[in-house]
């Protein structure tokens, strides 16, 4: 699980599906509100508070995003409706908001990693996805019709070179820079091999 600070009062948090197994939930669990997902929220709040200082005095928003094959991203922000607080009350008072990605989007720190991927992409038959820059960092984007082989096959080997991504492909489109379109490993293999 991987925290970061997006403001005073809002926070990401990076779930993998490997973090959900070791704590006995499945990536459907969290569309239920089992006390499991309560006791998870709750550890994720309390990890918060200590790592970051994000203290939940009250009701909070927790936006949930899936990305297919890399985990979750679980935006959490205290609201600022106050009328509910109950001091007494063990569990938090939370909104749910769910969405569902089935774009895989991972980050490399270095050009080069990228240009190495492309190659073993190549020899496996890929070609597709698209290529962005944003705060000095490389992100590789793929949609299902990208892929052309198995997805955890595909999926491993991104991760050989890179890491998968916590931003929304979202937030990618509006505030980086897209280096290359369609076809991205097509193109980087043309023009540095």
């Amino acid at each position: 699980m991987r925290l970061e600070r997006l403001n005073s009062d809002k926070i990401k948090i990076f779930l993998t599906f490997d973090d959900l197994q070791e704590r006995g939930l499945s990536k459907d669990d969290l569309w239920s509100n089992l006390p499991k997902v309560q006791d998870l929220f709750r550890e994720m709040i309390m990890e918060a508070d200590d790592e970051l200082g994000f203290q939940a005095d009250g009701p909070i928003e927790v936006e949930v995003f899936s990305l297919p094959a890399q985990g979750m991203v679980i935006i959490v922000s205290k609201s600022v409706d106050t009328d509910f607080i109950d001091e007494d009350d063990p569990y938090i008072e939370m909104q749910v908001t769910l969405d569902e990605s089935d774009v895989i989007l991972y980050r490399f720190n270095d050009i080069e990693e990228v240009i190495s991927l492309a190659e073993k992409l190549t020899m496996m038959g890929e070609s597709g996805g698209r290529l962005f820059v944003y705060e000095k960092c490389y992100y590789l984007e793929f949609t299902p019709d990208d892929i052309q082989s198995d997805e955890e096959t595909f999926v491993a080997v991104l991760a050989e070179y890179g890491t998968p991504s916590t931003l929304t492909h979202h937030r990618l489109e509006e505030y980086g820079q897209e280096l290359l379109g369609r076809q991205a490993i097509k193109q980087l293999c043309m023009y540095f091999n």
